[in-house]
């Protein structure tokens, strides 16, 4: 008999509320599971995005992936920003073999969401200096670590929209 291949989810299914996603973290750390948290903008995803999300997924059993709704990310990005809806980032996120979840925030910092989650596992990317980390007190008093990935950090959306500004004015 020939075994059942496992049927990828749609991306679609992977994205969740703030409420469902805290539900789902509080569930999977009572069965043991090691959860992997980030959280970004996620304007246009890259190259160092996959590289960075496919190393957080290695430190742990799922990876919890935050992004800043539209009006946050004008808020800390500015008029014009983001270029991609909130929920198309979400879904390309989604879409990534790395990602088990994704969920959206409106807060300008992610503070109240790592607060509320306590991830074991608090992952950003190698431009964030350790005291820059959003939610670092909060993991490390709860035993968690708190790591930084260097994955193509040299690669940023800032970057790929200046060069395409560049090009096509």
């Amino acid at each position: 008999m020939k075994p059942v291949e496992e049927k990828p989810r749609l991306a679609a299914s992977k994205i969740l509320s703030l409420e469902r996603a805290y539900e789902l973290v509080d569930g999977l750390k009572r069965q043991g599971q090691c959860v992997v948290f980030t959280n970004g903008c996620f304007d246009l995803v890259h190259l160092g995005h996959a590289r960075y999300l496919a190393a957080a997924k290695q430190m742990g059993d799922v990876l919890i992936v935050a992004i800043n709704s539209d009006p946050s990310v004008r808020e800390l990005k500015g008029p014009g920003r983001p270029i991609v809806p909130q929920d198309e980032r979400a879904e390309t996120l989604a879409a990534l073999e790395a990602v088990d979840y994704v969920t959206i925030f409106d807060n300008p910092t992610v503070q109240p969401v790592v607060a509320r989650m306590l991830p074991q596992v608090l992952v950003k990317g190698a431009g964030w200096a350790p005291d820059e980390i959003v939610g670092r007190a909060e993991v490390e008093a709860a035993g968690g670590r708190v790591v930084s990935v260097g994955a193509a950090a040299d690669i940023s959306s800032t970057d790929i929209i200046h060069a395409a500004l560049k090009v096509h004015g």
